[in-house]
Protein backbone atom coordinates (compact mmCIF):
# COMPACT_ATOMS: atom_id res chain seq x y z
CA UNK A 1 0.00 0.00 0.00
CA UNK A 2 1.21 3.65 -0.88
CA UNK A 3 2.90 5.08 1.95
CA UNK A 4 1.48 9.15 2.79
CA UNK A 5 4.44 11.06 2.92
CA UNK A 6 5.19 12.46 5.95
CA UNK A 7 3.76 15.84 5.74
CA UNK A 8 0.38 14.16 5.57
CA UNK A 9 1.25 11.71 8.26
CA UNK A 10 0.41 13.71 11.66
CA UNK A 11 -3.35 13.35 10.99
CA UNK A 12 -4.74 11.09 9.10
CA UNK A 13 -8.30 13.05 10.32
CA UNK A 14 -7.63 16.00 8.85
CA UNK A 15 -5.83 13.90 5.66
CA UNK A 16 -9.79 12.92 5.62
CA UNK A 17 -11.35 15.73 5.84
CA UNK A 18 -9.46 17.44 3.00
CA UNK A 19 -10.07 14.36 1.01
CA UNK A 20 -13.60 14.54 1.11
CA UNK A 21 -14.64 18.32 2.04
CA UNK A 22 -12.11 20.75 0.39
CA UNK A 23 -9.46 22.10 -0.54
CA UNK A 24 -9.61 25.43 1.16
CA UNK A 25 -10.15 24.81 4.55
CA UNK A 26 -7.68 25.85 7.26
CA UNK A 27 -5.12 24.07 8.44
CA UNK A 28 -5.50 21.99 11.73
CA UNK A 29 -4.73 19.34 14.01
CA UNK A 30 -7.38 20.10 16.91
CA UNK A 31 -9.85 17.75 14.84
CA UNK A 32 -8.28 14.75 15.96
CA UNK A 33 -8.90 11.66 16.51
CA UNK A 34 -7.59 11.12 13.49
CA UNK A 35 -9.68 10.03 10.11
CA UNK A 36 -19.62 -2.87 5.01
CA UNK A 37 -20.91 -5.02 4.14
CA UNK A 38 -24.02 -4.21 2.01
CA UNK A 39 -27.52 -4.47 3.45
CA UNK A 40 -28.22 -7.10 2.27
CA UNK A 41 -25.15 -8.84 4.25
CA UNK A 42 -25.82 -7.48 7.22
CA UNK A 43 -29.86 -7.90 7.34
CA UNK A 44 -31.62 -5.27 8.56
CA UNK A 45 -30.50 -1.84 10.12
CA UNK A 46 -31.73 -2.19 13.87
CA UNK A 47 -33.42 1.21 13.01
CA UNK A 48 -35.41 -0.32 10.26
CA UNK A 49 -38.82 1.08 10.09
CA UNK A 50 -41.33 -1.92 11.64
CA UNK A 51 -43.64 -3.60 9.14
CA UNK A 52 -47.03 -1.41 9.29
CA UNK A 53 -50.08 -2.66 10.76
CA UNK A 54 -52.22 -4.17 8.28
CA UNK A 55 -55.92 -2.49 8.13
CA UNK A 56 -58.92 -4.86 9.67
CA UNK A 57 -59.92 -5.02 5.77
CA UNK A 58 -56.98 -4.56 3.91
CA UNK A 59 -57.53 -4.60 0.13
CA UNK A 60 -56.53 -7.60 -1.53
CA UNK A 61 -53.76 -5.67 -3.59
CA UNK A 62 -52.23 -4.45 -0.15
CA UNK A 63 -52.74 -7.81 1.19
CA UNK A 64 -50.71 -9.44 -1.42
CA UNK A 65 -47.81 -6.57 -0.68
CA UNK A 66 -48.02 -7.70 3.18
CA UNK A 67 -47.68 -11.31 2.25
CA UNK A 68 -44.66 -11.13 0.00
CA UNK A 69 -43.00 -8.54 2.36
CA UNK A 70 -43.61 -10.79 5.23
CA UNK A 71 -42.05 -13.70 3.37
CA UNK A 72 -38.97 -11.20 2.29
CA UNK A 73 -40.16 -11.62 -1.22
CA UNK A 74 -38.65 -8.30 -1.76
CA UNK A 75 -38.46 -7.84 -5.28
CA UNK A 76 -41.97 -9.35 -5.92
CA UNK A 77 -43.20 -6.67 -3.94
CA UNK A 78 -41.76 -3.80 -5.85
CA UNK A 79 -42.67 -5.86 -9.01
CA UNK A 80 -46.46 -6.03 -7.84
CA UNK A 81 -46.43 -2.62 -6.87
CA UNK A 82 -45.08 -1.51 -10.61
CA UNK A 83 -47.46 -3.55 -12.40
CA UNK A 84 -50.49 -4.00 -10.54
CA UNK A 85 -53.66 -6.01 -11.38
CA UNK A 86 -55.92 -4.42 -13.99
CA UNK A 87 -58.58 -2.60 -11.69
CA UNK A 88 -56.35 -2.11 -8.51
CA UNK A 89 -54.17 1.02 -7.96
CA UNK A 90 -51.65 0.44 -4.79
CA UNK A 91 -52.95 2.68 -1.42
CA UNK A 92 -50.71 4.31 0.52
CA UNK A 93 -49.75 1.32 2.71
CA UNK A 94 -49.08 -0.80 -0.22
CA UNK A 95 -46.88 1.75 -1.47
CA UNK A 96 -44.79 1.90 2.36
CA UNK A 97 -44.32 -2.16 1.43
CA UNK A 98 -42.79 -1.15 -1.69
CA UNK A 99 -40.72 1.23 -0.17
CA UNK A 100 -39.74 -0.92 2.64
CA UNK A 101 -38.88 -3.60 -0.35
CA UNK A 102 -36.42 -1.00 -1.72
CA UNK A 103 -34.79 -0.45 1.99
CA UNK A 104 -34.09 -4.61 2.37
CA UNK A 105 -32.42 -4.67 -0.81
CA UNK A 106 -29.71 -1.42 -0.77
CA UNK A 107 -31.97 0.66 -2.93
CA UNK A 108 -32.45 3.84 -0.87
CA UNK A 109 -32.59 5.88 -4.16
CA UNK A 110 -35.64 4.01 -4.89
CA UNK A 111 -37.29 4.19 -1.67
CA UNK A 112 -36.72 7.67 -1.90
CA UNK A 113 -38.60 8.29 -4.60
CA UNK A 114 -41.36 6.65 -3.22
CA UNK A 115 -41.27 8.50 0.31
CA UNK A 116 -43.72 11.61 -1.41
CA UNK A 117 -46.43 9.38 -2.38
CA UNK A 118 -46.74 8.54 1.42
CA UNK A 119 -46.08 12.01 2.66
CA UNK A 120 -48.12 14.36 0.52
CA UNK A 121 -48.22 18.24 1.02
CA UNK A 122 -51.11 17.81 3.48
CA UNK A 123 -49.23 15.08 5.70
CA UNK A 124 -46.17 15.66 8.28
CA UNK A 125 -43.24 13.79 7.45
CA UNK A 126 -42.68 10.17 9.02
CA UNK A 127 -39.45 10.58 11.48
CA UNK A 128 -38.61 7.33 11.48
CA UNK A 129 -38.98 5.93 8.46
CA UNK A 130 -37.51 9.23 6.77
CA UNK A 131 -34.19 8.41 9.14
CA UNK A 132 -34.14 4.80 7.76
CA UNK A 133 -34.46 5.81 4.19
CA UNK A 134 -31.16 8.53 5.63
CA UNK A 135 -29.42 5.65 7.16
CA UNK A 136 -29.53 3.90 3.86
CA UNK A 137 -27.90 6.48 1.71
CA UNK A 138 -24.73 5.92 4.12
CA UNK A 139 -24.68 2.02 4.54
CA UNK A 140 -25.64 1.40 0.93
CA UNK A 141 -22.32 3.08 0.07
CA UNK A 142 -19.69 1.79 2.36
CA UNK A 143 -18.54 -0.52 0.12
CA UNK A 144 -18.56 1.97 -3.24
CA UNK A 145 -16.02 1.27 -5.59
CA UNK A 146 -14.78 4.89 -5.80
CA UNK A 147 -12.52 5.99 -2.60
CA UNK A 148 -14.04 9.61 -1.84
CA UNK A 149 -17.52 8.04 -1.68
CA UNK A 150 -16.38 5.30 1.34
CA UNK A 151 -14.31 8.36 2.55
CA UNK A 152 -18.05 10.28 2.72
CA UNK A 153 -19.75 7.16 4.10
CA UNK A 154 -17.49 6.74 6.71
CA UNK A 155 -17.55 10.70 7.69
CA UNK A 156 -21.15 10.33 7.88
CA UNK A 157 -20.98 7.24 10.14
CA UNK A 158 -18.14 8.58 12.50
CA UNK A 159 -20.34 11.79 13.16
CA UNK A 160 -23.85 9.89 13.34
CA UNK A 161 -21.94 7.92 16.79
CA UNK A 162 -23.89 5.45 16.56
CA UNK A 163 -23.32 2.01 19.27
CA UNK A 164 -24.92 -0.71 16.71
CA UNK A 165 -22.80 -0.01 13.37
CA UNK A 166 -19.48 -1.37 15.05
CA UNK A 167 -19.85 -4.57 12.65
CA UNK A 168 -19.63 -1.95 9.49
CA UNK A 169 -17.05 0.33 11.01
CA UNK A 170 -14.85 -2.99 11.23
CA UNK A 171 -15.18 -3.85 7.96
CA UNK A 172 -14.30 -0.26 7.12
CA UNK A 173 -11.16 -0.72 9.23
CA UNK A 174 -9.98 -3.68 6.44
CA UNK A 175 -10.43 -1.10 3.38
CA UNK A 176 -7.95 -1.11 0.88
CA UNK A 177 -7.99 2.86 1.39
CA UNK A 178 -5.74 4.11 4.51
CA UNK A 179 -8.13 7.23 4.28
CA UNK A 180 -11.20 5.17 4.92
CA UNK A 181 -9.27 2.70 7.57
CA UNK A 182 -8.34 6.14 9.29
CA UNK A 183 -12.18 7.28 9.58
CA UNK A 184 -13.21 4.12 10.22
CA UNK A 185 -11.42 3.90 13.42
CA UNK A 186 -12.66 7.13 14.59
CA UNK A 187 -15.76 6.57 14.12
CA UNK A 188 -15.82 3.50 16.54
CA UNK A 189 -13.97 5.74 18.81
CA UNK A 190 -16.81 8.75 18.48
CA UNK A 191 -19.59 5.73 19.08
CA UNK A 192 -18.42 4.28 22.51
CA UNK A 193 -17.40 1.27 21.11
CA UNK A 194 -13.36 1.08 21.01
CA UNK A 195 -13.32 -0.78 24.49
CA UNK A 196 -15.34 -3.78 22.66
CA UNK A 197 -13.30 -3.90 19.66
CA UNK A 198 -10.81 -5.88 18.93
CA UNK A 199 -10.39 -4.67 15.56
CA UNK A 200 -9.33 -1.37 16.35
CA UNK A 201 -6.68 -2.86 18.39
CA UNK A 202 -5.24 -4.75 15.72
CA UNK A 203 -5.10 -1.23 13.85
CA UNK A 204 -2.27 0.10 15.97
CA UNK A 205 -0.52 -2.18 13.73
CA UNK A 206 -2.02 -1.10 10.36
CA UNK A 207 0.99 0.07 8.17
CA UNK A 208 -0.41 3.50 7.94
CA UNK A 209 0.73 5.80 10.61
CA UNK A 210 -2.20 7.88 10.05
CA UNK A 211 -4.39 4.93 11.00
CA UNK A 212 -2.80 3.90 13.94
CA UNK A 213 -2.46 7.76 14.86
CA UNK A 214 -6.88 7.20 15.15
CA UNK A 215 -6.37 3.33 16.97
CA UNK A 216 -4.29 5.33 19.62
CA UNK A 217 -6.44 8.38 20.07
CA UNK A 218 -9.67 6.29 19.94
CA UNK A 219 -8.73 3.24 22.31
CA UNK A 220 -6.68 6.20 24.88
CA UNK A 221 -9.61 8.07 25.14
CA UNK A 222 -11.73 5.34 26.01
CA UNK A 223 -9.11 3.91 28.12
CA UNK A 224 -8.85 0.67 27.00
CA UNK A 225 -6.51 -1.46 29.08
CA UNK A 226 -3.99 -3.83 27.35
CA UNK A 227 -2.29 -1.19 24.74
CA UNK A 228 0.21 0.95 27.45
CA UNK A 229 3.11 -2.00 26.32
CA UNK A 230 2.26 -1.07 22.52
CA UNK A 231 2.27 2.85 23.20
CA UNK A 232 5.70 2.91 24.98
CA UNK A 233 6.73 1.04 22.01
CA UNK A 234 5.80 3.26 19.60
CA UNK A 235 7.10 6.27 21.51
CA UNK A 236 10.54 4.84 21.83
CA UNK A 237 11.08 3.91 17.78
CA UNK A 238 9.36 6.79 16.31
CA UNK A 239 10.83 9.95 15.69
CA UNK A 240 8.20 11.50 13.82
CA UNK A 241 4.58 12.88 14.84
CA UNK A 242 3.27 8.97 15.79
CA UNK A 243 5.35 9.20 18.75
CA UNK A 244 4.03 12.48 19.52
CA UNK A 245 0.03 10.67 19.64
CA UNK A 246 1.68 7.79 21.37
CA UNK A 247 2.95 9.89 24.78
CA UNK A 248 -0.83 11.26 24.78
CA UNK A 249 -2.22 8.36 24.99
CA UNK A 250 0.20 7.25 27.62
CA UNK A 251 -1.20 10.27 29.47
CA UNK A 252 -4.73 9.21 29.15
CA UNK A 253 -4.11 6.23 30.44
CA UNK A 254 -2.38 7.46 33.52
CA UNK A 255 1.10 7.79 32.69
CA UNK A 256 1.15 11.88 34.20
CA UNK A 257 5.32 11.92 33.19
CA UNK A 258 5.30 11.62 29.88
CA UNK A 259 3.83 15.56 29.64
CA UNK A 260 7.56 16.16 29.95
CA UNK A 261 8.32 14.49 26.64
CA UNK A 262 5.82 15.88 25.06
CA UNK A 263 6.32 19.74 26.08
CA UNK A 264 9.44 18.80 25.46
CA UNK A 265 8.92 18.10 21.59
CA UNK A 266 7.97 21.41 20.68
CA UNK A 267 11.43 22.70 20.98
CA UNK A 268 12.80 20.22 17.92
CA UNK A 269 14.34 20.82 15.03
CA UNK A 270 11.46 18.90 12.69
CA UNK A 271 7.98 21.59 12.51
CA UNK A 272 6.14 18.01 12.55
CA UNK A 273 6.80 17.21 15.50
CA UNK A 274 6.51 20.55 16.99
CA UNK A 275 2.89 20.97 15.25
CA UNK A 276 1.91 17.95 16.84
CA UNK A 277 3.03 18.44 20.52
CA UNK A 278 1.40 21.75 20.34
CA UNK A 279 -2.03 19.98 18.97
CA UNK A 280 -1.98 17.52 22.07
CA UNK A 281 -0.66 19.91 24.43
CA UNK A 282 -4.04 22.10 23.70
CA UNK A 283 -6.49 19.28 23.58
CA UNK A 284 -4.81 17.82 27.48
CA UNK A 285 -5.61 21.30 28.56
CA UNK A 286 -2.65 21.27 31.40
CA UNK A 287 -1.86 24.20 33.05
CA UNK A 288 1.71 24.33 32.54
CA UNK A 289 1.23 24.19 28.77
CA UNK A 290 -0.23 27.76 28.03
CA UNK A 291 3.11 29.57 28.48
CA UNK A 292 3.96 26.67 25.85
CA UNK A 293 1.24 27.34 23.87
CA UNK A 294 1.46 31.35 24.04
CA UNK A 295 5.37 31.16 23.14
CA UNK A 296 4.94 28.93 20.18
CA UNK A 297 2.77 31.92 18.10
CA UNK A 298 6.44 33.49 17.49
CA UNK A 299 7.74 29.99 15.70
CA UNK A 300 9.94 30.92 12.71
CA UNK A 301 7.65 28.24 10.78
CA UNK A 302 4.34 29.34 9.60
CA UNK A 303 2.14 25.96 9.70
CA UNK A 304 3.71 25.55 13.88
CA UNK A 305 2.43 29.16 14.66
CA UNK A 306 -1.01 28.24 12.49
CA UNK A 307 -0.91 25.55 15.28
CA UNK A 308 -0.25 26.92 18.46
CA UNK A 309 -3.03 29.59 17.31
CA UNK A 310 -5.59 26.92 16.99
CA UNK A 311 -4.20 24.61 20.00
CA UNK A 312 -4.65 28.17 22.30
CA UNK A 313 -8.64 28.18 20.85
CA UNK A 314 -8.77 24.44 21.68
CA UNK A 315 -6.94 25.22 25.61
CA UNK A 316 -10.07 27.60 25.99
CA UNK A 317 -8.34 30.33 28.48
CA UNK A 318 -8.79 33.50 28.30
CA UNK A 319 -5.14 34.25 29.33
CA UNK A 320 -4.57 33.06 25.34
CA UNK A 321 -6.12 36.68 24.27
CA UNK A 322 -2.95 38.30 24.11
CA UNK A 323 -0.95 35.78 22.27
CA UNK A 324 -3.62 35.24 19.54
CA UNK A 325 -4.37 39.18 19.39
CA UNK A 326 -0.47 38.90 18.38
CA UNK A 327 -1.31 36.15 15.60
CA UNK A 328 -4.11 38.16 14.15
CA UNK A 329 -1.38 40.32 12.55
CA UNK A 330 0.67 37.73 11.45
CA UNK A 331 2.13 37.81 7.82
CA UNK A 332 0.69 34.60 6.88
CA UNK A 333 -3.35 34.63 6.33
CA UNK A 334 -3.33 31.14 7.31
CA UNK A 335 -2.15 31.65 11.12
CA UNK A 336 -4.32 35.28 10.89
CA UNK A 337 -7.49 33.14 9.77
CA UNK A 338 -6.86 30.12 12.26
CA UNK A 339 -6.54 33.01 15.41
CA UNK A 340 -9.65 34.68 14.55
CA UNK A 341 -10.68 31.46 14.39
CA UNK A 342 -9.53 30.73 17.94
CA UNK A 343 -10.53 33.92 19.53
CA UNK A 344 -13.96 32.82 18.56
CA UNK A 345 -13.65 29.32 20.47
CA UNK A 346 -12.31 31.42 23.47
CA UNK A 347 -16.25 32.95 23.51
CA UNK A 348 -14.97 36.29 25.06
CA UNK A 349 -17.25 39.01 24.03
CA UNK A 350 -14.12 41.71 24.42
CA UNK A 351 -12.15 39.53 21.51
CA UNK A 352 -15.23 40.97 19.21
CA UNK A 353 -13.76 44.53 17.97
CA UNK A 354 -10.00 42.82 17.38
CA UNK A 355 -11.46 40.30 15.42
CA UNK A 356 -13.60 42.51 13.34
CA UNK A 357 -10.56 44.05 12.03
CA UNK A 358 -10.02 41.14 9.76
CA UNK A 359 -13.63 41.26 8.04
CA UNK A 360 -11.67 43.75 5.88
CA UNK A 361 -8.73 41.19 5.56
CA UNK A 362 -7.43 40.47 1.95
CA UNK A 363 -7.27 37.15 2.08
CA UNK A 364 -11.17 35.40 1.17
CA UNK A 365 -10.04 32.31 4.22
CA UNK A 366 -9.47 34.85 6.83
CA UNK A 367 -12.61 37.02 6.21
CA UNK A 368 -14.79 33.61 6.83
CA UNK A 369 -12.68 32.67 9.47
CA UNK A 370 -13.20 36.41 11.16
CA UNK A 371 -17.44 35.55 10.19
CA UNK A 372 -16.88 32.72 11.85
CA UNK A 373 -15.42 33.46 14.69
CA UNK A 374 -18.13 36.42 15.33
CA UNK A 375 -21.40 34.28 15.25
CA UNK A 376 -19.59 32.42 17.84
CA UNK A 377 -19.76 35.94 19.63
CA UNK A 378 -23.09 36.33 18.81
CA UNK A 379 -22.58 39.05 16.48
CA UNK A 380 -25.91 38.38 13.96
CA UNK A 381 -24.73 40.93 11.66
CA UNK A 382 -21.56 39.16 10.27
CA UNK A 383 -24.34 36.93 8.18
CA UNK A 384 -24.39 39.80 5.63
CA UNK A 385 -20.51 38.87 5.33
CA UNK A 386 -20.89 35.53 4.72
CA UNK A 387 -23.93 36.12 2.48
CA UNK A 388 -21.09 38.28 0.07
CA UNK A 389 -18.44 35.63 0.47
CA UNK A 390 -20.85 32.78 -0.26
CA UNK A 391 -21.38 34.59 -4.02
CA UNK A 392 -17.25 34.30 -4.44
CA UNK A 393 -16.77 33.23 -7.49
CA UNK A 394 -14.28 30.33 -6.16
CA UNK A 395 -16.04 27.41 -5.30
CA UNK A 396 -14.05 26.27 -1.90
CA UNK A 397 -14.64 30.43 -0.76
CA UNK A 398 -18.15 29.39 -1.29
CA UNK A 399 -17.54 26.33 0.55
CA UNK A 400 -15.79 28.39 3.29
CA UNK A 401 -19.03 30.30 3.95
CA UNK A 402 -21.31 27.15 4.15
CA UNK A 403 -19.08 26.09 6.87
CA UNK A 404 -19.14 29.24 9.04
CA UNK A 405 -22.87 29.57 8.53
CA UNK A 406 -23.30 26.35 10.15
CA UNK A 407 -22.53 28.55 13.83
CA UNK A 408 -25.76 30.93 12.61
CA UNK A 409 -28.31 31.28 14.84
CA UNK A 410 -30.90 33.57 13.02
CA UNK A 411 -33.25 32.47 10.17
CA UNK A 412 -31.62 34.48 7.87
CA UNK A 413 -28.82 32.60 7.22
CA UNK A 414 -31.03 29.35 5.91
CA UNK A 415 -31.92 30.97 2.69
CA UNK A 416 -27.81 31.34 1.92
CA UNK A 417 -27.47 27.60 2.83
CA UNK A 418 -30.11 26.37 0.78
CA UNK A 419 -28.88 28.83 -2.30
CA UNK A 420 -25.34 27.09 -1.61
CA UNK A 421 -27.08 23.75 -1.73
CA UNK A 422 -28.31 24.26 -4.95
CA UNK A 423 -24.40 25.50 -6.41
CA UNK A 424 -23.62 23.92 -9.49
CA UNK A 425 -20.35 22.80 -8.11
CA UNK A 426 -20.52 19.55 -5.63
CA UNK A 427 -18.22 21.30 -2.69
CA UNK A 428 -20.55 23.99 -1.89
CA UNK A 429 -23.42 21.76 -1.92
CA UNK A 430 -21.62 19.49 0.24
CA UNK A 431 -20.74 22.17 2.80
CA UNK A 432 -24.09 23.52 2.97
CA UNK A 433 -25.55 20.06 3.67
CA UNK A 434 -22.82 19.37 6.32
CA UNK A 435 -23.37 23.12 7.85
CA UNK A 436 -27.41 22.40 7.86
CA UNK A 437 -27.02 19.11 9.95
CA UNK A 438 -24.48 21.07 12.43
CA UNK A 439 -26.90 24.32 12.88
CA UNK A 440 -29.39 25.20 15.64
CA UNK A 441 -32.07 26.74 12.91
CA UNK A 442 -35.09 25.75 12.76
CA UNK A 443 -36.95 24.60 9.29
CA UNK A 444 -33.40 22.34 7.94
CA UNK A 445 -35.52 19.19 6.90
CA UNK A 446 -36.84 20.61 3.35
CA UNK A 447 -33.71 21.40 2.29
CA UNK A 448 -31.68 18.18 3.41
CA UNK A 449 -34.60 16.66 1.86
CA UNK A 450 -33.65 17.66 -1.40
CA UNK A 451 -29.77 17.18 -0.79
CA UNK A 452 -31.19 13.52 -0.85
CA UNK A 453 -31.71 13.90 -4.45
CA UNK A 454 -28.26 15.52 -5.85
CA UNK A 455 -26.59 14.19 -8.81
CA UNK A 456 -23.49 13.82 -6.89
CA UNK A 457 -23.28 10.49 -4.71
CA UNK A 458 -21.11 12.39 -1.86
CA UNK A 459 -23.70 14.69 -1.55
CA UNK A 460 -26.63 12.68 -1.42
CA UNK A 461 -24.16 10.72 1.60
CA UNK A 462 -23.75 13.66 3.68
CA UNK A 463 -27.69 15.20 3.55
CA UNK A 464 -28.28 12.20 4.78
CA UNK A 465 -25.72 11.87 7.50
CA UNK A 466 -27.29 15.66 8.35
CA UNK A 467 -30.86 14.17 8.47
CA UNK A 468 -29.98 11.28 10.57
CA UNK A 469 -28.51 14.07 13.41
CA UNK A 470 -31.23 16.19 12.98
CA UNK A 471 -33.86 13.96 13.13
CA UNK A 472 -31.91 12.12 16.69
CA UNK A 473 -31.87 15.03 18.18
CA UNK A 474 -35.10 15.99 17.78
CA UNK A 475 -35.86 12.64 19.24
CA UNK A 476 -33.65 13.31 22.26
CA UNK A 477 -35.43 16.67 22.77
CA UNK A 478 -38.55 15.26 22.84
CA UNK A 479 -37.26 12.55 25.38
CA UNK A 480 -36.58 15.10 27.23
Amino acid sequence: MHRPPRALRANGSMIARRATVTRGRRFSLWGLPVGLLLLTMVGPTPAMAVTPAPKATPAPLEKEAMTLFRAAEYGRVIELIQHPPAGQEPGREAIRYALLSHLKMGKPEEAWKLYPKLVASDRPDEPALLRDIARAFILSRVRDPQEHIRIAAYTALAEMGESDTLPLLEDGLLDSSALVRARAAEAIGRSGLAGRSAALKRALRDEAPGVRIAAMNALSDAKVSGIADQLTEIARIDEGPESIFAFAGLYKLGRTDVLTDISSAVTLPDPEVRMAALGVLGRLRRPASLSILSQAVYDPHPAVRAFAAGALGEYGSVEGIAPLTHAIGDENPRVRSVAASSLGRLGVPEARGVVQTLLRDSDEHVRISAVEALLRLGDASVILNAADLARHPDPSIRGDAAHALALATTSNALPILETLLRDQQPLPRLMAARALGKSQLKSVIPALKIGLQDSDAAVRITSAGSLVHILSRKDKGNAR
